[in-house]
């Protein structure tokens, strides 16, 4: 959630309300999302190329080996989806107008903060590796997280201003004070700590009058929060006279946060307070008003959920006022986040919000080339029991199901209804969608992403997916796809291969040169303050939103193809700098002569990808015929034509098998 103001009004008190602390040896209940966030917009990590998702990795790895050497026991909480209230959508719409005018910003060399695409399937995988517990919460994971904190009794990690809010226990630590990058050891032993700043309430309370805690849950939503938001509030604090107490310069600048405490504190309970605020509105508004802040006051009280079990146990329990009663399966895969909150969003409300990309904004935005793929989850997702209080599930008229989609639209949002694909009875029931055989679930989403599976037997199967998907974008992608991006992208797919090379034994006997192709790709990358190609970073847009949506659909058939290890598959400022450097300089032989063994991979992923492009990709520039521009065009907006594009015939190929693999001939 997030309260406004009330972050930076107690970091700017920091003397006041924050305790020194050294943190060791001790459990810590990390907000994840919070955390993600922190890591990759203060690591100095690249924001314009759609993701260094190697170097993130890297700092969740070293993020997280600072707290294995304190002896810092981490057990990690993320968000899911949306609550079936659905009360925070205008919220989550206006932040997605603020993304797509950050995005804008940095796609014209300006600043801003845009999380990529993946950074949260990143992320798990990270957590995966380093056997970090984690668990996915089956909504907002706020309370949760302050229910298991005090369970256990240890701090809450985070970045989010409720966590100042709540009453913990072993208090709150900001994750701006939280220096996992400066450990200390204590003095006259080898034991390391963390410095931290923890937060209590209780000194918060202390401060203002020794106030009863019990108001503050009013204070956040008078306030203003993500759940609440009402004009008729500004009625009451235009009205009541807020006591600003000692007013410093920095209480003037925080003259809402410091007023409304200084006022609340005057009260003994929150009914006497919240009958002061009613009375200072119109009586025709008070019921509706005192029901919204009432509900909004519960998202402070302790969560129904057992985090603790699933962690103990393996068991986590679906709030009643969430579960919509999905299948047992979907529910287990939603808390091991082996579901994105995506699904669980299409699941619960029919909706879905589409982020934004650094993308081209002129362009329709990159989502729209994942459509077909997303139409085909909707249509497996169709038959879920509805939940009972969703009376428009029930009363579906008979044409198709339709689901809504937030999308962006030029510069600004606008919500587009989606029809789901129809699919066979045996694919119908959600229930039981992992009885079906493995050859059913592959043939579905090999069919949906238009690839035969002979064109895979090559590919290494970490690779798989990632190719299919790829064959999938070469045939769907704008005109402003060229070779070299195709090129660029196979390139990158290589990081994690060679990393593997260069660590096995056989290195030695291939003479380094894994390691020296590694190198040389590394030295590729785009510099930090080059200008971006708008058209480059738009394509590479389009195929992460593939990717993504391929994951999604290969995860909700339970993985017919092998997760793969999306920590190394794609660097933004590698692929782009691969890009430049084969529009000048260099040439993909130029590069591969380095590694034989890489060579042959890429020709493996090369070939794969080649035989569902259209030709013309493959053309000397100047050859492209505009009207077989057109053509193309007017079949990718055909299904049936879409589907039989994935084979290119011989005499489109008779280019010379090197040149067509970017080689020097």
């Amino acid at each position: 959630m997030g309260i406004r103001g009330l972050m930076s009004f107690v970091e700017d008190h920091s003397n006041e309300f924050f305790t020194d602390v050294k943190l060791r040896d001790t459990k810590i209940i990390i907000d994840g999302y919070a955390l993600f966030h922190r890591l990759y917009f203060n690591s100095n990590l690249e924001l314009r190329y759609g993701g260094d998702y190697d170097s993130f990795t890297d700092v969740v790895q070293k993020f997280f080996e600072s707290l294995f050497a304190c002896k810092i026991c981490p057990y990690v909480v993320l968000d899911g989806g949306c609550d079936i209230s659905d009360k925070k959508l205008n919220t989550l719409k206006d932040r997605a107008r603020e993304k797509i005018q950050m995005a804008h910003s940095l796609s014209v060399g300006g600043g801003g903060y845009v999380c990529p695409l993946l950074i949260r399937e990143v992320f798990i995988q990270v957590l995966i590796k380093l056997q970090v517990c984690f668990v996915q919460c089956f909504s907002e994971a706020d309370r949760d997280i302050m229910t298991l904190a005090n369970h256990w009794n240890c701090p809450v990690l985070s970045s989010d201003s409720d966590f100042c809010i709540f009453d913990l226990k072993s208090g709150f630590c900001p994750l701006n004070g939280f220096q996992w990058r400066n450990m200390n050891t204590i003095k006259g032993t080898r034991d390391c700590y963390i410095p931290a700043k923890c937060f209590f309430l209780d000194t918060l309370c202390c401060h203002f009058g020794n106030m009863n805690k019990t108001l503050l849950p009013l204070f956040a939503v008078l306030c203003g929060n993500d759940h609440v938001n009402l004009p008729v509030m500004e009625t009451f604090l235009s009205k009541v006279r807020l006591p600003l107490g000692a007013a410093s310069s920095k209480g003037r600048r925080h003259h809402r946060v410091l007023g409304l405490l200084n006022w609340l504190s005057r009260f003994a309970d929150p009914t006497e307070a919240l009958d002061s605020v009613l009375n200072h509105l119109p009586k025709k508004k008070r019921g509706t008003v005192k029901a919204l802040l009432c509900s909004s006051m519960e998202e402070y009280l302790q969560a129904q959920g057992r985090l603790q079990d699933f962690f103990q146990h393996g068991a986590y329990t679906c709030p009643d006022t969430w579960n919509p009663g999905l299948p047992p399966w979907v529910l287990a895969a939603l808390a091991r986040g082996q579901l994105s909150p995506f699904i669980s969003d299409a699941l619960v409300l029919r909706r879905t919000i589409l982020h934004t990309q650094v993308e081209n904004m002129q362009r329709p935005n990159a989502h729209r080339i994942s459509l077909p793929i997303r139409q085909v989850i909707y249509g497996l997702l169709v038959n879920a029991p509805p939940h009972v209080r969703n009376v428009a599930w029930d009363a579906l008229p008979p044409q198709p199901p339709t689901f809504s989609e937030v999308e962006r639209i030029n510069k600004n949002i606008k919500t587009s209804i989606v029809n789901a694909v129809e699919l066979p009875k045996d694919h119908s029931d959600l229930s039981k969608l992992t009885e079906l055989s493995l050859a059913s679930r592959q043939m579905l989403l090999l069919e949906t992403l238009k690839v035969r599976q002979s064109l895979l037997d090559p590919v290494p199967a970490a690779l798989k997916l990632p190719v299919a998907v790829s064959c999938y974008w070469v045939q769907h992608a704008e005109a402003t796809l060229k070779l070299h991006h195709l090129q660029a992208l196979l390139l990158g797919m290589l990081l994690g291969p060679l990393r593997a090379m260069v660590s096995s034994p056989e290195e030695a006997v291939r003479g380094g040169g894994a390691e020296a192709l590694r190198e040389e790709l590394q030295r590729a990358r785009a510099p930090p303050g080059t200008r971006l190609d708008l058209d480059t970073a738009h394509v590479f847009c389009q195929w992460q939103c593939c990717l993504q949506m391929g994951l999604y659909l290969n995860q909700l058939l339970s993985t017919p193809l092998p997760e793969p290890d999306l920590t190394r598959l794609y660097s933004g400022s590698l692929v782009h700098g691969l890009c430049r450097q084969l529009l000048t300089s260099a040439s993909v032989e130029s590069l591969l002569r380095l590694c034989p063994e890489a060579q042959q991979l890429y020709e493996h992923l090369f070939n794969a990808t080649r035989s569902c492009a259209p030709a013309e990709l493959f053309l000397p520039k100047g050859r492209l015929n505009p009207k077989r521009r057109k053509q193309k065009k007017s079949a990718i907006s055909s299904s049936e034509n879409r589907r039989s594009k994935c084979a290119m015939t011989q005499e489109d190929c008779q280019c010379n098998r090197y040149a067509l693999l970017g080689y020097e001939t």
